[in-house]
């Protein structure tokens, strides 16, 4: 995989993000999983704190409480909404 990062990233509310990566893969995840995974991501269980996101560095999903998520975790889970929500291909004789 080449080096993705964030062009943009949308809070929708919950623990879901709209995301748009520099490849042109855009679309909505949902990050509850990972947020439940991690002592240190304990302070996003809170909507008001989830919603102080910003785009650090790499870009990737960041918050002041230290915590950010690799943005290729972030496009796997992207790819798998997508692929998830395209209609299946259905044989005809």
């Amino acid at each position: 995989m080449e080096c993705v990062y964030l062009n943009n990233a949308k809070y929708l509310g919950g623990f879901k993000f709209y995301l748009q990566f520099n490849d042109g893969l855009k679309g909505e995840v949902d990050i509850q999983s990972i947020i439940e995974r991690y002592d240190q991501a304990k302070p996003l269980k809170n909507q008001k704190e989830i919603a102080k996101f910003y785009l650090d560095s790499w870009p990737t999903l960041a918050w002041d409480c230290g915590f950010d998520i690799a943005p290729e975790t972030l496009y796997k889970q992207c790819e798998l909404v997508a692929s998830c929500n395209q209609p299946s291909a259905v044989a005809t004789d």
